[in-house]
């Protein structure tokens, strides 16, 4: 696994000029971000899921269950228990 996080980081490194790398956990960050009520906060978010990103590296554990999270999180449902849980908020 460690071996496959190095060639993927190597990838992101070489292709970074074509394309963004970020982590899943990332995404999932910047996904939240987007229910944002307004554009300063929205930016703050963003702000906050790029210092966290530079401050603690995600695991290969943490990758999969934001991976599982990305696609079910959603907006228009975060207020709700089922959109809290879908987007990694709530147990």
């Amino acid at each position: 696994m460690r071996r496959f996080l190095l060639t993927a980081a190597f990838l992101c490194a070489s292709l970074s000029g074509l394309t963004a790398c970020k982590s899943t956990c990332r995404e999932l960050s910047e996904k939240l971000c987007e229910c944002a009520l307004n554009s300063v906060e929205k930016q703050a978010c963003q702000q906050r899921a790029a210092d966290e990103e530079g401050r603690v590296e995600p695991t290969a554990e943490d990758e999969l269950a934001c991976e599982a999270k990305l696609e079910g999180c959603d907006c228009r449902t975060i207020e709700t228990e089922e959109g809290k849980k879908a987007c990694g908020l709530a147990r």
